[in-house]
């Protein structure tokens, strides 16, 4: 990864701010500058107002020494005797940082009411929020790399699910499938908690994998993700146990169409609100508008939910190397759901779809 090039375009932005220097609690955020995937620590980037060259100086304790020496790139190691926040701070002091930026949306109140005792009035504090995630939000090619075999591997456990669905098999069983799968294909863990959830549950947008057994008749929406070499894939595909009644075969192929009319949007210069608008007029012309209660997709990289957000009035023009989700669906109580998803990535030309696996509607 070009930790360097990301840095740069860090202290312009930095510059932009009017701030000398970032104070970054935030570990996807660390992770993107400079490489440490462990779970502790404070990164303090200098650069801007007052600074002639960007510095990055990462802070943590001794259990992450061997870590922190073998991942970091781009930035000084300081592990000391004082805890990692407080040797941040007062880094900011010895420099003379007259303002920093904090990350408003990860910095907890306590964290801040310590930073104000231990600079004393002489840094000033500035939130900041969506800095480093606006660099995040275009993937350079190495990591467009990276979601692309994310992606795959993604695809690749949709099979497994399809053999692990039957009538009376409990959602976590299925899900333990997958995971397993994901595991020994190389995944460090899955994206976010993995959603099996069939028949009346699949009306649930965000229905956790539970011990309930999968009847003989419905929905089965399968939602899911892997983390490979610190990036994420998700990815959505609904089937039906058994064959499915023309009414939901009529939901299924109006999602279907709304996901095509959004993907077909995706190209730079769109706004993220007109993809949304895409889809969505599709759902609300077959009567189903009422029913799609989310947005059409996010941003994803490092973290499964990144800018830019596909909702409605949503003005962020798309650029080429974003990766973002299309992922309309129809939660009805009581009868069921269907949602399918995709990951696109924004070409010079247009997009192209990372997690290319049927979309017809399987009936197991």
């Amino acid at each position: 990864m070009n930790y360097a090039a990301r840095q740069k375009r860090l202290a312009a932005q930095l510059q932009n701010a009017g701030v000398d220097a970032l104070f970054l609690t935030h570990l996807p955020n660390i992770r993107y500058l400079c490489g440490f995937s462990g779970s502790a620590g404070i990164l303090v980037f200098r650069g801007g107002t007052g600074s002639a060259s960007p510095r990055a100086v990462f802070y943590t304790d001794g259990r992450y020494r061997q870590q922190a020496s073998e991942e970091i790139q781009g930035a000084k190691v300081v592990i000391g005797r004082k805890p990692a926040f407080v040797a941040a701070c007062e880094s900011l002091l010895r420099a003379g940082v007259r303002q920093v930026g904090f990350e408003a949306g990860y910095l907890p109140y306590e964290g801040y009411r310590q930073m104000v005792r231990i600079l004393r009035g002489r840094t000033k504090l500035k939130p900041v929020s969506g800095t480093v995630e606006e660099l995040r939000a275009i993937k350079d090619s190495k990591e467009i790399e990276q979601m692309r075999a994310a992606a795959l591997l993604g695809c690749s456990l949709f099979q497994t699910a399809l053999t692990a669905i039957a009538p009376g098999v409990p959602e976590s069983e299925v899900a333990g499938e997958m995971e397993l799968q994901a595991r020994r294909a190389g995944a460090e863990k899955m994206s976010f908690d993995t959603i099996v959830a069939a028949g009346g549950r699949s009306a649930l947008p965000h229905g956790r994998a539970s011990s309930a057994a999968i009847p003989a008749g419905g929905f089965v929406i399968l939602d899911y993700g892997v983390i490979l070499a610190g990036y994420c894939s998700d990815m959505t595909r609904t089937v039906h146990v058994g064959k499915a009644p023309s009414e939901r075969r009529r939901m299924y192929e109006a999602v279907r169409a709304a996901q095509m009319a959004s993907i077909q949007a995706v190209k730079p210069g769109v706004t993220a609100g007109e993809v949304d608008q895409a889809g969505r007029q599709v759902l609300k012309k077959a009567g189903y508008g009422a029913w799609f209660t989310h947005s059409t997709g996010h941003g994803v990289g490092i973290e499964i939910h990144e800018q830019p957000r596909l909702a409605r009035g949503q003005t962020q023009k798309l650029a080429p190397g974003m990766v973002v989700t299309i992922e309309p669906g129809i939660y009805i109580p009581e009868q069921g759901g269907v949602r399918i998803e995709d990951m696109v990535l924004v070409t010079e030309s247009g997009n192209e779809v990372l997690t290319p696996t049927t979309r017809e509607l399987i009936e197991l």
